[in-house]
C-alpha cells in the first residue's frame, strides 16, 4: 500500500509560499509557508509538517490503541488524544524534537494500570511511532 501527497512551493524560503494536496482530496492545495510554519501560532493562515506529523501521529496511535484495547477485551466509548510536536533551533537549522500523547479515554471496565500498559504498547508498536523512532516520544493517559 503507498499513500501519496504533492507539495508545491514557489519563491524564496522565508517569502515563497506553497500548498500541500493529498490524493484523498482532505488536502487540497492548502497553504503553507515560512510563516505558517515559525510565526503564525493560530494555524488559521495554513498548515505545517509538524501539524501534519501531529495529526498523523494522533490518529495512528489512537487507532492502535483502540485495536489493543478491542484485543485485550476492553472495547473503548471514546479515546481522544492530541499529539503535540515540538521543533527547535539547533546547530544547522530547525529540528523535530520530539512528540507528546496526551490520552483521554473513555473504557469501561478497564483499570488504570492495565489502560497505561496498553497505552505504552500502542505508543512504540504503531507505525507512525516507529517512524518517529529517532526522536522522543512521551504520552500521558487518563480514563473518564
Amino acid at each position: 500500500m503507498k499513500r501519496k501527497s504533492t507539495a508545491v512551493w514557489k519563491g524564496a524560503g522565508l517569502e515563497g509560499q506553497g500548498t500541500l494536496s493529498s490524493t484523498s482530496g482532505v488536502l487540497k492545495n492548502t497553504p503553507y509557508s515560512f510563516s505558517t510554519r515559525f510565526v503564525s501560532e493560530d494555524g488559521k493562515a495554513g498548515t505545517n509538517p509538524e501539524e501534519l506529523i501531529a495529526a498523523a501521529h494522533a490518529g495512528c496511535f489512537t487507532m492502535a490503541l483502540s485495536f489493543g484495547l478491542s484485543e485485550a477485551g476492553y472495547p473503548p466509548s471514546e479515546l481522544v488524544t492530541d499529539a503535540v510536536v515540538s521543533i527547535g533551533k539547533e546547530d544547522g537549522g530547525f529540528a523535530i524534537k520530539s512528540v507528546h500523547l496526551e490520552i483521554t479515554g473513555n473504557v469501561p471496565h478497564i483499570s488504570e494500570a492495565k489502560f497505561l500498559e496498553l497505552v505504552n504498547v500502542a505508543k512504540q508498536n504503531c507505525p507512525v511511532s516507529k517512524a518517529l523512532a529517532a526522536i522522543e516520544i512521551t504520552a500521558t493517559a487518563k480514563l473518564k
